[in-house]
């Protein structure tokens, strides 16, 4: 999952690099979108292995 955002991430900067606003933002907000979704699913997994641990 961390591996997509940082993808996109660099997309989206190669995007902007070369004056594409339009496709950059996207790739921007997708990854953005990845990053959040990678930070919930890793809480959660820390979450249910303390609830193993205990």
């Amino acid at each position: 999952m961390l591996k997509w955002t940082l993808i996109f991430l660099v997309c989206a900067l190669l995007a902007a690099v070369f004056g594409f606003g339009g496709i950059a933002a996207g790739f921007a907000t997708i990854a953005k979108v990845l990053f959040v979704l990678f930070l919930v699913l890793f809480v959660v997994s820390l979450v249910s292995r303390a609830a193993k641990a205990a």
